[in-house]
């Protein structure tokens, strides 16, 4: 499965991590545990690990958006991860998804992004 996910800080951040394409199925399967979090935890940060990851299939990317525009203010800050100039862009094209504060972090600096989803 290309979505791989683990709540950390007692539900208040969730680590996802992604590997080649999306999925209607990694949807399905991420969607009611993002949404069971949100309901214990409030909003949440999220540590999102975009190392693999190669988009979406037609039918998840639409599934996505309306994941996204569900939860606009569920998030309150997302630190992507990544390797390539083409996941740092990916920090850009999601800012108008979210009412989150988005950073963009070079994978060396992993512990860097963590501190920073941790600070108040």
């Amino acid at each position: 499965m290309p979505i791989k996910f683990e709540d950390e800080d007692e539900g208040k951040v969730l680590a996802i991590q992604v590997s080649g394409k999306l999925t209607m199925a990694d949807y399905v399967y991420f969607a009611p545990e993002f949404e069971r979090l949100v309901q214990l935890n409030g909003n949440v940060r999220v540590l999102f690990d975009l190392a693999g990851f190669d988009g979406w299939e037609t039918s998840a990317l639409w599934e996505g958006i309306k994941f996204d525009v569900k939860h606009f203010a569920d998030v309150e800050r997302i630190a992507m991860i990544g390797e390539t100039r083409w996941e740092k862009g990916m920090a850009t094209f999601a800012k108008p998804f979210t009412k989150a504060t988005i950073r963009y972090f070079d994978h060396a600096k992993t512990a860097e992004a963590r501190k920073w989803l941790g600070e108040p």
